[in-house]
This record gives C-alpha cells, sequence and structure tokens, in this order.
C-alpha cells in the first residue's frame, strides 16, 4: 500500500507548482524586467550625462512616432488581407483597429489574453458592416483560456492567420537581420559575415522550399488533408497568399519594410539625442532582440530591449548610456503608437 499511494501524491504536486508558478510568472517577468532595467542604467552618471552629452533635437522624435506608426498599419494590412483571403469578415479598417488593440495589450496592459489571441478571437465576431456579433459568446470566449484542441473551426481558421501573420513577420526579421549581418558582421565577430550569408541563404530556402510544396499538386494535396484533419480546411488560400510564388516576392519585401520602420524608429531616437549610430549595426542588434523577445521573460521587451541594445551598439563605438535612453523612448514611443487600440477596446465595453 505505502508503494502504491507514492504515484498518486507525485500528479498532485506537480499540478500544484504548475499552478504557483502560472499564477507567479506576470510578477517574475515584472521583477526580470525591473532587474534587467536596473542593470542596463546602473553605470550611467545621470548628472555628468544630462550637463555635457545630450543635445536634444526633439523633432526626432515626432519622426520615430511616424516609422512606428506606420509600421503598426503596415502589419494590420497585411493581417486583415490575410483575414478576408480565408473569408473573414470585415473592413482591413477593423483589422487594422483590432490589430491595434492587440498590440496595447502586448505592452503589457492587464488581460487574460495576450495580444495576439485578443485579435483572433474578436475577429471571428466581425461582421460585413464592421460590428461585433454575439459579443455575450465573445466576452465568454475572452476571459477564458483558449483551447484550440476543442475550438471551433472558425477560431481555429483565425488562429492560423494569426501564425502566419507571425511568420512572415519572423520572416522579415531575419532576412534583415541576415543582410545587417553581410553589411556590419565582422564588426560583431570573425565570423559575422559568414553568419550573416548563412542566415540569408536559409531563409531564402525555405522560402522556395515553401513555394515549390504549395505549386505542385500532390504535395500541396497532401496539407489540404492535413488542413481537413486539423479543422482548417479554408486555411489554404491564406497560406498560398503568404507563401506561393511570385506573392512570397512581394510579401518578403513588405515584411522587410516593416521591420525597417522600426529600425529606423530607433535610429530617430538616437538621432533625437545627437547620436549618429551606423544602419548596419541597428539591422543586427533589433532583429536579435526580436529573436529574445519571443521568450516571455520580460514585459514587453522592458530592461531586456536596453541590456542587448546598449551591449551590441557598444561594439560601433555608440555611448551604452545614450543607448538606454534611446531605447527607453523607443519603448515609449510604441507604447504611444499602439494607443490608437485603446478606442476599440473601450468602444467594445
Amino acid at each position: 500500500m505505502p508503494m502504491s499511494s507514492q504515484p498518486q501524491a507525485t500528479p498532485k504536486a506537480t499540478s500544484g507548482w504548475k499552478a504557483i508558478l502560472k499564477r507567479a510568472w506576470p510578477t517574475i517577468r515584472v521583477v526580470l524586467s525591473v532587474a534587467l532595467l536596473w542593470k542596463a542604467t546602473s553605470g550611467i552618471d545621470w548628472h555628468t550625462l544630462f550637463n555635457s552629452e545630450i543635445r536634444m533635437q526633439p523633432w526626432w522624435f515626432l519622426a520615430a512616432f511616424l516609422m512606428m506608426l506606420s509600421a503598426f498599419i503596415c502589419g494590420g494590412l497585411r493581417w486583415g488581407f490575410l483575414m478576408r483571403k480565408v473569408g473573414f469578415q470585415g473592413s482591413l479598417t477593423n483589422f487594422v483597429a483590432l490589430y491595434f488593440a492587440g498590440g496595447l495589450i502586448n505592452q503589457g496592459l492587464p488581460s487574460t489574453l495576450g495580444g495576439d489571441s485578443y485579435r483572433a478571437i474578436t475577429a471571428t465576431h466581425l461582421n460585413s458592416s464592421g460590428k461585433l456579433t454575439e459579443e455575450k459568446d465573445l466576452n465568454e470566449e475572452l476571459h477564458h483560456s483558449v483551447d484550440l484542441e476543442h475550438a471551433t473551426p472558425k477560431l481555429r481558421l483565425s488562429f492560423s492567420m494569426v501564425l502566419v501573420d507571425r511568420l512572415l513577420g519572423l520572416a522579415g526579421n531575419n532576412l534583415l537581420g541576415g543582410l545587417g549581418l553581410i553589411l556590419g558582421g565582422a564588426t560583431l565577430a570573425a565570423w559575422g559575415t559568414d553568419l550573416g550569408y548563412a542566415v540569408t541563404g536559409i531563409m531564402i530556402f525555405a522560402g522556395v522550399f515553401i513555394a515549390v510544396v504549395l505549386a505542385w499538386g500532390p504535395s500541396c494535396n497532401l496539407l489540404q488533408k492535413l488542413l481537413d484533419r486539423l479543422k482548417m480546411s479554408h486555411a489554404l488560400p491564406g497560406i498560398k497568399f503568404a507563401f506561393s510564388w511570385p506573392m512570397n516576392i512581394a510579401q518578403a519585401i513588405f515584411a522587410i519594410g516593416i521591420h525597417a520602420f522600426t529600425i529606423l524608429t530607433l535610429l530617430f531616437c538616437l538621432k533625437a539625442y545627437g547620436v549618429d549610430a551606423p544602419i548596419e549595426a541597428l539591422m543586427i542588434g533589433l532583429p536579435a532582440l526580436s529573436l529574445l523577445l519571443m521568450l516571455p521573460i520580460s514585459i514587453s521587451g522592458w530592461g531586456l530591449r536596453e541590456a542587448t541594445l546598449s551591449s551590441v551598439l557598444a561594439l560601433w563605438g555608440v555611448s551604452p548610456s545614450m543607448t538606454v535612453l534611446a531605447s527607453i523612448s523607443y519603448g515609449a514611443i510604441t507604447v504611444l503608437s499602439v494607443l490608437p487600440g485603446a478606442y476599440f477596446l473601450l468602444k467594445r465595453k
């Protein structure tokens, strides 16, 4: 009897620890963000900095804001075209508004769901006139964790297009990072340039491979059968819109353009403090940061962003103090840029 009772206690203890960790994780992320931000700013002599180094040019902040706003609008348009391609209703304006609302939630707004989940769920309730239908059901869905295994085909389809949108963003991020390494990787490390060619080559190969799969009848039919089994039968037009030839070339250029807007945002933040940073350094630093931000260890990148960028840009002789200031400004501008999403959230309330 003692031997048989021991295995029964272990799952309960494990599930208990999982529940505790789940509840504590938001607090842990806040603590990590504060710790990283403190680490990034601890070596700055603020008195000397404000008295001697800063040559503020505020108009650059306006230019940075416009760049970040453009990045979010373009991202929303891309997602909107994907959603409409697979049959979802709502205008592109509706989808852009939802994209901003999701972006605002991702900036740390208290919510039971992440921004991607919010826009995926809410989009399934949009009608052709832009109104939200079945709002009671919508509120119920938004206040519970998403179980895609038991979700409706419509909700699965919506989440699949959010995933495709994210994959396009990742492709643009990696391509831009690869180009940055080709241009300036030698400053980062002896193998930096080779890494740039490798990353770019892998991304191009992946794009060609997926395009071939979508163009060849048997493989495309096999993909459709897989989507049918996953209850996402209507996802193929959206996948083709994203990755088939020659649309994949346009999508890659568009994705690189969106990330270029964010790089210009940081560049203009640096210029606002009188700092001229090499563009190739930013093309390496921000894509690398985007990959790090896939790990949920900070709140909207605060702390992690400042620590990472100050370390990377220091290799090009950019003052870590000025980089931290520009990075904090970049974060603040990001928050300001997604504030239009508050209108959609408050309107739904």
